[in-house]
């Protein structure tokens, strides 16, 4: 198979200062997500679902938590090559510094990948929300006679300059390539996107940041160490040199780029036909983890996405999803929140033992509007958290605001009484 050929490489990207608070303890591929998984294994299950086994996947910041979780989640057959490694930022004889950027990660991890054989280097990004085949992307570069594909999605005017931009002729051919261009230059940046897309008012092709590399040329490509990042300078210097194929994709995608993006990308999983949708045959892997169903006690659920190990007293559930292990007090409201849900249990003895006055979760006669609760916080009883347009951006020990969304962070406790919002 040609998958055999094709070697995927997920970039954990930098700092992840726009998710902050979410990556203060933790890289951006390890942020949890819908409940039960992790953003790294949208597209590690991406690649499984395309028969595509051989995978690393490249961070330097806080990788400690991303190292377990593919650890403890991805075993293959010991008869089989097929892997998930963790390569962080090391220092070597040939470097010494920190990633500069999407294409020097790739650089000073090339002697990891050349100990493989490939044919096709598969370049993906790990904050990113979507189910992709891609086996038809890599049969069309083939067929092509590409050296570099770029996978690209439509996207209205009000989206475009938060992207790097292309044009194609006829036969999908990349011939220009702008990144993150001004408003007053999109006119000049329409393309032909099909009739559904343009009564959408998605004109424009933007670089999803999905690349197909053949093996030679990107060898090449990393010999020149003054180029750090695809999106800014290896593929507008390319696309002249090389013949760059545009792969138009146009089912549910989203950059998972700051707190707004990564809220309503999960509440959004509570729609009745979610855009993003987990239940089909190609699912999203994730940790296999030994826990009981959960337990629902007097609550009104409605548009409710519930994790396993749950126990839930609330007086009603709204357009939530609520993550593993998670524990909700009785007469609680709950709407508009993703709780992440806990790492352990704590026991009554435990708790009877230590006096734990606010135990993990969320505590009784509780109102909690417009939220994201990190992992294992405590929020004691009839606490209030009124998030909205209403509220200021804030930043103390135990949450963060902005742009009206409340973000507990992890760890946190938020005392009896409290009020936010």
């Amino acid at each position: 198979m040609i998958n055999d050929k094709v070697l995927g490489i997920i970039l954990g990207g930098g700092q992840g200062s726009r998710l902050y608070p979410l990556t203060k303890d933790r890289s951006k591929p390890a942020v949890p997500i819908a409940g039960k998984y992790r953003l790294v294994d949208i597209p590690i299950s991406n690649c499984i679902n395309s028969d595509i086994k051989r995978m690393y996947v490249l961070t330097q910041f806080n990788s400690a938590s991303l190292n377990k979780h593919i650890k403890n989640t991805y075993h293959f057959s010991f008869f089989s090559s097929a892997f998930v490694d963790v390569l962080a930022a090391e220092q070597t004889m040939q470097s010494d510094s920190w990633f500069q950027g999407t294409a020097d990660a790739v650089r000073q991890s090339m002697h990891h990948f050349l100990q493989n054989d490939f044919e096709y280097a598969l370049i993906l990004s790990g904050d990113q929300l979507y189910q992709m085949d891609f086996n038809d992307m890599i049969e069309k570069h083939k067929n092509s006679g590409a050296e570099i594909t770029i996978a690209t999605y439509p996207v209205n005017a009000k989206d475009a300059t938060s992207f790097g931009l292309l044009k194609t002729n006829e036969d999908h051919i990349i011939t220009s390539f702008i990144e993150k261009p001004a408003a007053d230059l999109l006119p000049n940046w329409t393309s032909d996107v099909g009739e559904e897309m343009k009564s959408q008012g998605r004109d424009y092709l933007a670089s999803m940041g999905i690349y197909i590399f053949n093996r030679d040329l990107l060898v090449e490509l990393m010999n020149n160490p003054d180029t750090n990042d695809f999106g800014k300078e290896i593929i507008p210097q390319a696309i002249d040199k090389h013949k760059t194929l545009s792969y138009q994709y146009e089912g549910y995608w989203t950059d998972i780029g700051n707190i707004d993006s990564f809220f309503e990308a999960n509440l959004g999983l509570t729609d009745d036909v979610p855009k993003f949708n987990l239940y089909n045959e190609n699912g999203i892997y994730t940790r296999p983890r030994i826990l009981p169903t959960s337990k629902i006690s007097g609550t009104i659920l409605n548009k409710a996405v519930i994790g396993d190990g749950c126990i839930i007293h609330a007086e009603k559930i709204d357009r939530c999803v609520i993550g593993i292990r998670s524990r909700i007090g009785k007469n609680s409201l709950i709407s508009n929140t993703y709780m992440m849900g806990n790492d352990s249990y704590e026991s009554l003895e435990f708790m009877a033992a230590n006096n734990v006055d606010v135990v993990m979760g969320i505590g009784d006669r509780c109102y909690i509007h417009n939220c994201i609760v990190d992992k294992n916080c405590r929020i004691g009883d009839d606490v209030r958290i009124n998030g909205g347009p209403h509220i200021k951006n804030i930043e103390t020990d135990t949450y963060l605001v902005k742009d009206g969304i409340v973000v507990i962070k992890k760890d946190a406790t938020i005392p009896k009484g409290t009020i936010i919002g």
